[in-house]
């Protein structure tokens, strides 16, 4: 079976941000939360839940983005990506 790339959901204190969805993300989201609560075998996973982890996972996988937060590139102002 493939493993899909979160893990089971912490339950954190949220803070609230209001946003807007394509209707095709939010299906996707859906889609999402319901086969990952199937592979952990938790309750059905909302949507607005799985937004927090999957940009957490994002940004600890933005080789640029850790370097640059680290301090370790000689600009701490993201540039666009050159083609």
């Amino acid at each position: 079976m493939t493993k899909l790339r979160l893990g089971p959901i912490e339950n954190d204190k949220p803070v609230r941000l209001t946003i807007e969805l394509p209707a095709a993300v939010h299906r996707d989201l859906v889609e999402y939360g319901r086969l990952l609560a199937r592979e952990s075998g938790q309750a059905e996973i909302m949507p607005a839940k799985l937004i927090a982890p999957m940009l957490t996972r994002f940004m600890a996988t933005d080789r640029a983005f850790r370097r640059l937060r680290n301090g370790s590139a000689t600009s701490h102002v993201l540039e666009p990506a050159r083609a």
